[in-house]
């Protein structure tokens, strides 16, 4: 098992784990600026691989910032190791996450986001947007890289089995098979509203925490992908 490396953008590093007996893949993306963001953590015991793909791009210490889409154990399972390997990294998440999870058990204190705050990297600007419920958990959401207009989208799209790092193939009928499989999607009437919401922001890439980063019709895959779900919330009342 390894941990492979690849520049999916500029100075946007694509870290890929897949684990062969679940044909399941672990991505975290570093965005590479004055001022660090690791997005998705990964579960504690994937980080000596992770951290060590880290490595290979920026030594550990520069990390300034820390985030996930929300709180589960692939997502922010490994947050501590990466506090304590990088003394001036700082976790910013949203303010529902930090008010039920991270304000608790982070091992300093982050910093909440409101939805559509801004965090200028230096060279890059990230926008958080909170997500509630979609796909899943209160606390969800995503960012939005401005200058490469790259949607990092936690556990959108997630699918079954490897991957390649860049794909313009079909990502919405992977993420339906693996919906059906998981049913790991929360249903309800804002569904399919936020995923139109993250369309307006006209993505040229969606960074899938499983799966690849897809660089063909963004907006298409969410609109795509609503209209499934809202099909599918329509038949489960």
């Amino acid at each position: 098992m390894q941990t492979v490396v690849d520049e999916v953008a500029s100075s946007i590093y694509r870290l890929s784990t897949h684990i062969a007996e679940d044909n399941f893949s672990f991505n975290q993306y570093l965005i590479d600026a004055e001022q660090p963001l690791l997005f998705h953590c990964g579960p504690r015991g994937l980080f000596p691989l992770v951290s060590a793909a880290v490595a290979q791009v920026m030594p550990l210490t520069r990390l300034r910032w820390i985030s996930f889409g929300h709180w589960e154990a692939d997502e922010s399972g490994s947050m501590n190791d990466w506090l304590a390997a990088a003394p001036e990294a700082q976790v910013a998440v949203g303010t529902i996450g930090c008010m039920t999870s991270v304000n608790d058990l982070a091992i300093r204190p982050p910093r909440a986001l409101d939805d559509g705050e801004v965090l200028d990297l230096g060279g890059k600007r990230v926008r958080y947007l909170a997500t509630p419920h979609v796909p899943h958990c209160w606390d969800a959401g995503v960012i939005f890289e401005e200058t490469t207009r790259t949607l990092f989208c936690g556990d959108l799209f997630a699918q079954i089995g490897n991957s390649p790092a860049l794909s313009d193939a079909d990502i919405v009928t992977p993420a339906l098979a693996a919906e059906d499989v998981f049913g790991a999607t929360a249903f309800t009437p804002n569904t399919a509203p936020t995923l139109r919401r993250l369309a307006t922001y006209y993505p040229s890439q969606l960074a899938l925490m499983h799966g690849p980063t897809f660089n063909g019709d963004c907006q298409d895959a969410l609109y795509t992908l609503a209209d499934a779900y809202e099909e599918r919330s329509k038949r489960s009342i």
